[in-house]
Parts: C-alpha cells; sequence; structure tokens
C-alpha cells in the first residue's frame, strides 16, 4: 500500500515525523485530562503498558518520562518503532475501536507517567477539540502507514499470483491491515515452508506476529483471528444498520454517526465496494489530481469510526427479516456469523456484483488469470505480459489507464462501435494517447485457453457483426461488463423492479404495495436504499455519497415521526 494513499497530499514530506509523533503543550494535555476518567498512572521502569494484540488498550498520554513502542512481524521477531516523551501519546487507528494492538508499549528506563483515554473517551476528545481531533486523527493514520512500511503484522505465505493469495492479500489491504506478502518460492518462503513442515496443499498461510499458522483461512477466519471482525452485542439496537461499505453506505455512516446515531455498517467483502477496486478516480469534486478508490474510502472509513460507527467486515447480511410486514419496532437482519443484528432502520446500500462473461471455463481460471478489478497487486502480476481487458464503462477505462504502463499490450474487447458512449471524455482522450493499448470494437469474449488449470494463455474474440472469429495470446484478463444488483439477501422484502434493483420514493409508488413517505424509502417503512442497489440511481461515487447524506435527513424524520406515533 503506498504512503501516497494514505494521508493528506499537500503534507510536505518533511514534516511528517513530527506529524506522526507531535507533542502536546501543557494546555492541550489539559484538555485531555478533561476527558479522561481514570488517573494518571505511573508505571516503573520497563513496566509494560499494553502488549501487542491486547484488545481494548486505551490511548497513554505521557506526562512524564518516556515509552518504548515495538512491534512484532509474522515470525514474531520485535521491530522498534519509536521511542515517545513527555507530552506525546502512543495507539493508532485500532485505539478508535477498542479493536486488538498492533504495537506494544513499555515504560522507558526512567518509567513514565501518562493519562489513559479508552476508545469511546478518545473519540470524545476527537470530536469534542478541533485541533486535538485534528492532530490525533493525523498521527493515528501516518502510524498505520508506518507499519504497513515496517513490516508489522502477519506474513501471507503462497505461491505468487494463486488465486487465494491474492483474495487474502485484497482482504487485507482493501481492510488497511499491515501484512508482508512473501512467495513460497522465495528463499525466505522456502525457509519457512522447511520449518514448518508444510505440505503444498496448505498454502497460502497467514502466520500471525504471536506464531499461529491459519492454513488455507477463507477471509471471514481471517477477519476474526486479527480482530478485524468486531464482536457484535446480541442486545444491541442500533439506529441504522447500514448494509454495503461503499461510498454510499460509509457516507450514510459518517453522516448518521456525527449526528449522535448509533451506526452498524456491514459488509460481506472488503471495505470499498467496487469504487474501492478503481486505480484512479478523477472527476470526484475535490480531488483535482485524482484520487484512487481504496484511499477515497479509507478516509470515509476512518472518518465513520471517529464518530463512533461499528464497521464489521467480513460480516454478510444474508437475510433481511420481514414476517411482521415493518409492524414492529425494528428490523433484523441475519448475519452470517454471529446470529442476526437489530436496527430502528436499515439502509440496503450492497451495490452490484461483477457481472461475469457468459464463457465457458471461466471460474477455473478466476483469482490467477481473470480479474473483477485492477489493484498494484494484479498489475505485478501483469508486468510485460500481453493482457485482455473487456468492457467500455469507466471502471473499464480507469483500469486500462491504470494497467497500460506495467504490461506489454493491453487489448480492450468493446461490444458496441467506440469507447464515446459509455465513458468520461477524459478517459477516451488518456486511452487514446496509449501506445501499447489496442481497442477492438464491435467485438465480445467467445473463449478462453489455458496452458493448465487457472493459467490463461490466450483468449478467443468474435465480432458481434459477421461471427468471425480470431484468437489472441493473453496472460491476464480483465472484466467490466457492468455488475447486477445484490439483492437476493433481501428475500423479497422489499418491492423491486424487473432488472432486481430496489424502488424507492414517490416515483415507484405504482408499483409498490406500499407507498413510500420519503424518496428514498422502500416498500418497508424502515428500509431504505442508496447507491447502485437502487432503482434509478446514478451509477457514480458523488451520487452514492450525496443519497448517503440525504438518506440521513430522511431517516432523522422517520425516527422523529415514529417516536411521536408511539
Amino acid at each position: 500500500m503506498r504512503t501516497a494513499e494514505r494521508i493528506e497530499e499537500m503534507v510536505p514530506i518533511s514534516d511528517r515525523t513530527a506529524q506522526r509523533v507531535p507533542r502536546l503543550r501543557g494546555a492541550q494535555l489539559d484538555v485531555v485530562r478533561r476527558f479522561a476518567e481514570a488517573h494518571e498512572r505511573t508505571f516503573a521502569p520497563g513496566e509494560s503498558i499494553y502488549e501487542v494484540g491486547e484488545r481494548g488498550a486505551p490511548a497513554w498520554f505521557l506526562v512524564r518520562g518516556s515509552a518504548e513502542i515495538s512491534g512484532r512481524d509474522g515470525l514474531n521477531e520485535p521491530i522498534q518503532l519509536q521511542t515517545l516523551e513527555s507530552g506525546q501519546f502512543t495507539g493508532e487507528l485500532h485505539q478508535l475501536t477498542g479493536g486488538p494492538t498492533l504495537a506494544a508499549a513499555v515504560a522507558g528506563r526512567d518509567g513514565c507517567t501518562a493519562i489513559p483515554l479508552d476508545a469511546v473517551r478518545l473519540r470524545a476528545l476527537i470530536v469534542g477539540s478541533a485541533e486535538l481531533g485534528e492532530l490525533i486523527m493525523r498521527a493515528f493514520i501516518l502510524r498505520r502507514v508506518g507499519l504497513h512500511e515496517r513490516g508489522v503484522g502477519p506474513i501471507l505465505l503462497g505461491r505468487a499470483g494463486s488465486a487465494d493469495l491474492l483474495r487474502l492479500q485484497t482482504f487485507l489491504r482493501r481492510n488497511a491491515y499491515p501484512h508482508l506478502v512473501l512467495d513460497c518460492s522465495s528463499e525466505r518462503g522456502r525457509q519457512m515452508i522447511e520449518a514448518l513442515n508444510l505440505p503444498p496443499g496448505d498454502l497460502p498461510i497467514l502466520v500471525c506476529a504471536c506464531g499461529r499458522v491459519l492454513r488455507r483461512p477463507s477471509n471471514e477466519e481471517a477477519g476474526a483471528y486479527l480482530g478485524i471482525t468486531p464482536t457484535l452485542r446480541s442486545d444491541e439496537l442500533y439506529d441504522v444498520a447500514v448494509v454495503g461499505a461503499g461510498p454510499a453506505g460509509l457516507a450514510t455512516a459518517v453522516y448518521a454517526a456525527s449526528e449522535g446515531l448509533s451506526v452498524l455498517v456491514l459488509d460481506g467483502e472488503v471495505l470499498g465496494g467496487q469504487a474501492g477496486a478503481s486505480a484512479r478516480i478523477e472527476n470526484y469534486l475535490g480531488f483535482p489530481t485524482g484520487i484512487s478508490g481504496l484511499a477515497l474510502t479509507a478516509r470515509a472509513f476512518n472518518q465513520a469510526q471517529k464518530f463512533g460507527a461499528q464497521v464489521a467486515i467480513p460480516l454478510r447480511a444474508t437475510q433481511l427479516r420481514c414476517t411482521d410486514n415493518g409492524a414492529s419496532d425494528c428490523v433484523e437482519v441475519s448475519l452470517s456469523e454471529q446470529g442476526a443484528a437489530r436496527a430502528k432502520t436499515v439502509v440496503v446500500a450492497s451495490g452490484a456484483r461483477y457481472r461475469r462473461p457468459e464463457v465457458p471455463g471461466l471460474r477455473s481460471f478466476e483469482g490467477d488469470s481473470v480479474h473483477y478489478w485492477a489493484s498494484p497487486a494484479e498489475a505485478r502480476l501483469c508486468a510485460g505480459e500481453e493482457v485482455g481487458l473487456v468492457g467500455a464503462g469507466n471502471s473499464a477505462g480507469q483500469a486500462a489507464v491504470f494497467l497500460a504502463p506495467h504490461v506489454k499490450r493491453l487489448t480492450m474487447v468493446v461490444r458496441g462501435s467506440g469507447l464515446e458512449a459509455s465513458m468520461s471524455r477524459y478517459l477516451v482522450d488518456r486511452i487514446a494517447a496509449l501506445r501499447n493499448v489496442d481497442i477492438v470494437v464491435g467485438s465480445e469474449l467467445a473463449g478462453l485457453h489455458g496452458e493448465h488449470p487457472g493459467s490463461l494463455a490466450a483468449m478467443t474474440i468474435r465480432d458481434r457483426g459477421s461471427g468471425a472469429a480470431r484468437q489472441l495470446p493473453v496472460r491476464q484478463l480483465f472484466s467490466f461488463i457492468g455488475a447486477e444488483p445484490n439483492t437476493t439477501w433481501l428475500d423479497r422484502c422489499v418491492e423491486l423492479d424487473d432488472r432486481g434493483y430496489v424502488l424507492t420514493g414517490t416515483q415507484s409508488a405504482a408499483h409498490m404495495s406500499t407507498a413510500a413517505r420519503y424518496p428514498l424509502q422502500t416498500s418497508l417503512p424502515r428500509v431504505f436504499a442508496i447507491g447502485d442497489v437502487r432503482g434509478g440511481s446514478t451509477k457514480r461515487v458523488a451520487s452514492a455519497v450525496g443519497e448517503g447524506a440525504a438518506v440521513v435527513a430522511q431517516i432523522h424524520s422517520f425516527l422523529g415521526d415514529s417516536s411521536n406515533s408511539t
């Protein structure tokens, strides 16, 4: 993960050390004391303040003495990170949520005295003091970047380019969890395999800092063990449960949590949705030089956590329970793990699933050679190779621009007569300037051919007019042919249009059994829908964010009306 994706672009490099470990003045420490519940605590020289993996460890603000911060890599080897002195503070982004710590702290050689702030009081300080809030959040974000760069965290070991290794790598990267990836054919990789006596069928493995080895873990297993996925309280009743952690869902979380509503965000995959996989978004307001989808959604994720939203990834919503047709005072959402979540309102922001080309044998190449997003991990697989890309929308254009500098040649397969009808002008012009990109119009993907399972060697494309087919050598293929709404989990509890998108508002009232009172409300009164999953929505990041803000205002009105009527 590049440092630039985690920090403000305008921060000079020379200033980042001071921003990563700022020193508070006496008056600022007095503000910290006002938010602290517990008294200052004194630690003896060398005494542990908190350990790696400790859950709920507070952030400690030093008023006297010093502290040594260290982490561990996947081989349980110590990594010295920082010496903190009086006026400085411990912690990084996990301190906002009470998640397991990624580093350890011990008192320095003369001991230390420090003020503890748990996650709740730390968030209150960040929100309550604009000055300290900016300082602490920037420090926490930069420290997370530093953990990535220093190799703190688990090791992923597997065959370079394998589907399972890419899956886990994408999961950790998209959830901003520090890790190191090792190819099993490297010298260090071979040493690990020999030391652990691993058969090939056990790869990939996740080696945690505590020394535990997870063999071929699912994303759910990795998330639960590493503390990425929180444990939900079964008796909790949230004001808002948001299903989907793309731009629409994260915008809802930020606006709702900042206005004092209790918020749960659920997503069964990774942070950011389809937008999070965009290599660069250049037409989003306020970012004239562009921003990657991962960087944009990561910032939104940090904002949501700053205001106290609980984000549970990967925790999939499997069913919307609607047996009472919304007559009760809450809605239940069944989950892939941990039972069910209860909320006064539900916001459906589950977006759309990538559409697969109808090509025989496609699934045998997925993950290894066929991909539905383009990140640095996939770009490394394509280095110097012949690559195919199917699609003509903005996502396809962004991927083509991102991949072209890495590949020998990229062939775009376009069903229509050109790119202009479905792609933003700036992307069309940029692709036209790329000398190693060929555009084959009026054609479709007709077949895939491999040297052995999972290893792509060529693709067949067919002219849609004449039917003539030809084969082109490609080692990797990217598919961006649109998506279909992710609504099967709704189990027909709300009205859908004939394409499976959720109907909302008065414009759809003629098709709905119960007329919606609010523009983003569905046929089930306590359920709202926003973003790509909503019928008639504009499929743009800015529109999704706008709907996330708008739905919070409508939820406030709905909850006010509901309380007045009870």
